[in-house]
């Protein structure tokens, strides 16, 4: 075997012990919110719209948050690797740091539940039906202490993924879509010895589940003989340097996030302005995407804690190895999925439409050529992303998408989907444009910033 070969190989496996179980997680959470439609589904159509808006608002808001403590992971990694060479008070650093994100988080989570509130209230003024905003109300007000316990799962779960000990994870997850289906049916339905609440009973099965998620992580992580002496929960104890430096990361990682769902949410208004059958198609196929980016995910998290790791001792060639490792391992799954795509793209559509449904099947068809050559990319800038989280550049990875996205990608978009006239079809190739953009100057922003680092390694004596 060729030792480039063997190389890329032997990377390829370390990576994937960490994505794997990251990539796994992410499709499992996928299934806990996708349980929660299916059973607000069965309520009826009011029901659903009623729910699906609490969940639009709740989800925003919940990314946002996420983003806020995304970064501890990086620094948690840098901080265990220094330790691991023997550097005095590291694994204090990490004490402080798990500290730090669980004060941040707190504090993002009761201001994120205020506002929830606050937004379930005001959502009337931009035009949707009152009936629905009526019923959406006390969803929110359930699903709003969940947050805190959400973002505090988080935060564990970025000081586990960062110690490289992320199998609690899956495990717990799996677990959580079970006991989510279980409370949803009880709550709803009055089931055993709990109240019949209709509607609202998924808000309140919501905030359960994450807290339960929460306390089972928790005690993994005091069972757990290498994370119990770094777990601290005194918050009160934590330094204000760490937390200014958590929420200046966090505050540029939760832009990012919260532009790419932006960008996201804008096209699909302007595929929904070409008719029913239009959003319908964009609706399914993006699913599809949606679905797949979580490998993305996964590689891209993972990746982004090996670059930590690699540069707090001081080894830049080993974070561009990473960096190739991470984007191969995409291509070859991307390339997988892209030939199901374009081999048997009905039988991959039939979960979504009904078989009399020609215009919208017709139209996901032709869309899922593009997502079979938009995932590439898709898969590329998310890795980009996490791979400057590794270089702590933040900031750099914000700027990056608000040009790749929003500069170029959205008017792309307009520009071919109205007035070329190549109405849904065009939307997507300006919507791949913009991804294709964003990842390519992500990428190059990652070199760059390599460059330097190793430029400072070498004359620093």
């Amino acid at each position: 075997m060729q030792p480039a070969l063997a190389r890329l190989l032997a990377d390829s496996h370390a990576l994937g012990a960490l994505a794997v179980p990251l990539a796994l997680t992410q499709l499992a959470q996928v299934a806990l919110t996708t349980t929660d439609t299916v059973m607000m589904g069965l309520l009826g159509t009011e029901a659903l719209a009623a729910g699906g808006l609490a969940m639009v608002v709740f989800n925003q808001l919940r990314t946002m948050g996420v983003g806020l403590v995304t970064a501890v992971g990086n620094q948690v990694a840098a901080a265990d690797a220094r330790a691991e060479s023997g550097t005095a008070g590291a694994q204090e650093d990490v004490r402080d740091l798990v500290r730090a994100s669980l004060l941040l988080a707190t504090l993002a989570g009761l201001a994120g539940a205020v506002l929830m509130v606050l937004i379930g209230h005001a959502v009337i003024w931009l035009g949707q039906d009152a009936d629905v905003v009526e019923a959406a109300r006390p969803v929110l007000h359930l699903m709003a202490p969940g947050l805190v316990p959400c973002l505090w799962f988080q935060a564990l779960r970025q000081f586990t993924v960062g110690m490289r000990r992320p199998q609690a994870l899956l495990r717990i997850t799996l677990a959580s879509i079970a006991v989510n289906a279980a409370l949803n049916w009880a709550f709803i339905h009055g089931t055993w010895v709990f109240p019949e609440l209709g509607l609202p009973g998924v808000g309140l099965s919501t905030s359960l589940v994450y807290a339960l998620s929460f306390l089972a992580l928790y005690a993994s992580a005091r069972r757990d003989a290498d994370l119990a002496p770094l777990l601290s929960l005194s918050i009160w104890k934590t330094r204000p340097a760490t937390l200014r430096r958590l929420a200046g990361l966090g505050t540029q990682i939760a832009a990012t996030y919260g532009s790419e769902a932006g960008f996201f949410s804008v096209v699909a208004l302007l595929v929904g302005s070409f008719g029913t059958a239009a959003l319908a198609a964009h609706t399914a196929v993006n699913q599809l995407v949606y679905i797949v980016f979580q490998i993305a995910v996964g590689l891209s998290h993972a990746a982004s804690l090996g670059v930590s790791r690699e540069l707090a001792l001081g080894n830049p060639a080993a974070a561009t190895r990473l960096r190739n490792t991470a984007l191969a391992c995409a291509a070859a799954v991307m390339a997988v999925v892209a030939l199901v795509y374009a081999s048997v793209p009905r039988l991959v559509l039939a979960p979504f439409f009904d078989t009399g449904d020609r215009a919208a099947t017709d139209l996901a068809t032709q869309l899922l050529l593009v997502a079979a050559v938009l995932q590439f990319f898709d898969c590329a800038q998310n890795i980009g992303v996490g791979l400057l989280r590794g270089l702590d550049d933040t900031k750099g990875g914000f700027r990056v998408t608000l040009v790749g996205y929003w500069l170029v990608g959205l008017p792309a978009a307009a520009l071919l989907g109205f007035a070329a006239g190549w109405d849904t079809m065009g939307i997507w190739l300006g919507l791949l444009t913009g991804l294709a953009t964003t990842a390519v100057l992500l990428l190059r922003r990652f070199g760059r910033g390599l460059e330097r680092r190793g430029e400072t390694a070498t004359v620093t004596p």
